[in-house]
């Protein structure tokens, strides 16, 4: 029999989750991840930079190539960057390039589940593939006695498949399917982020989440069992913060700046500092050439990972 896939699963583990730890907090917020867990200081060195240009795996093993190899490589990437190959490298451009380097981690999550769904091998999934994969079992048991309502399930996949499916062909290629998969992750599925909280936390159907639907959803209380602190200051939270128009519940607007904040955009920030620091000419655009002259600012070598070394052992 068909194992029950990746998004039935988290489906289920949300549940479980809610069900059996009523009193640890449920984190809806998406927040994005720093670009490095080192200190950004270029007066230490730049494994900051390296980390955040080519995320933390891909940066490390820069530093076992020679610097010759390195720039090699990176000239490579240069080219990469430049979308539109006129021979310069924008903020824009650079600023796309980290948000798909620091991404990394989730195609690699999607490469993995790719072959499972991609029945037929031609390098695109359908809807019916995606759907037949995860759903064929069920949908010849639409009453099973697990509990689970897996054609509200399928409805709720197709609605976000379709949102994800840009073109309108019913088929995915790798990046729509990451979209799918990922939809926090992407400008143009935030509504459907938005549209499948409101209808987990939304109990009474009336389109808005309220006090008790907002704690409710955070909070799973059990007979005799003493209100955790934290659940007191969300009550605060929403009081005071999550319900801007004060008229008691959030609409989908609210809900959209509650689980998806503007936070700040580290990548853009990076990209500056990157323009800046290696644009001799000051004209707002990198040429490779200019890139490959501060190489060692977007990539490790053996020579930058040595000097590194020695600034280490001159602290001690």
């Amino acid at each position: 029999m068909m194992e029950i896939r990746p998004l039935l699963m988290c489906f289920a583990l949300c549940v479980v989750y809610a069900t059996s730890k009523p009193t640890e907090k449920k984190e809806r917020i998406h927040h994005d991840a720093p670009l490095s867990s080192r200190e950004h200081d270029d007066a230490q060195g730049f494994d900051y930079d390296h980390d955040a240009f080519l995320g933390q795996k891909e940066a490390k093993s820069f530093d076992d190539l020679s610097p010759e190899e390195s720039k090699r490589r990176l000239g490579v990437i240069v080219e990469k960057i430049d979308g539109d190959s006129d021979g310069f490298v924008t903020e824009v451009e650079l600023r796309a390039w980290i948000k798909k380097a620091q991404k990394k981690y989730i195609y690699e999550n999607v490469d993995r589940q790719w072959k499972d769904f991609d029945v037929n091998n031609d390098g695109m999934i359908s809807w019916e593939e995606y759907r037949n994969v995860t759903y064929g079992t069920y949908l010849d048991d639409p009453e099973p006695d697990d509990g689970y309502n897996y054609q509200h399930m399928m409805a709720r996949d197709e609605r976000r498949f379709k949102m994800a499916d840009q073109n309108g062909d019913q088929i995915a290629n790798k990046e729509e399917f990451t979209a799918f998969l990922h939809p926090e992750e992407y400008d143009h599925m935030k509504d459907i982020v938005v549209l499948e909280t409101m209808e987990d936390i939304d109990k009474n159907g009336d389109g808005f989440i309220d006090l008790n639907e907002y704690i409710g959803d955070m909070y799973n209380h059990e007979d005799e069992m003493e209100e955790p602190d934290w659940v007191a200051t969300e009550r605060e939270q929403f009081s005071e913060f999550r319900d801007k128009n004060k008229d008691g519940k959030m609409d989908r607007e609210e809900t959209m700046d509650w689980i998806l904040p503007s936070d700040y955009d580290h990548a853009e920030a990076e990209a500056k500092h990157l323009v800046y620091e290696s644009d001799s000419n000051k004209d707002g655009k990198l040429s490779k050439e200019e890139i490959l002259n501060k190489y060692d600012l977007f990539v490790g070598s053996q020579a930058t990972d040595f000097g590194e070394a020695l600034v280490r052992h001159d602290e001690f």
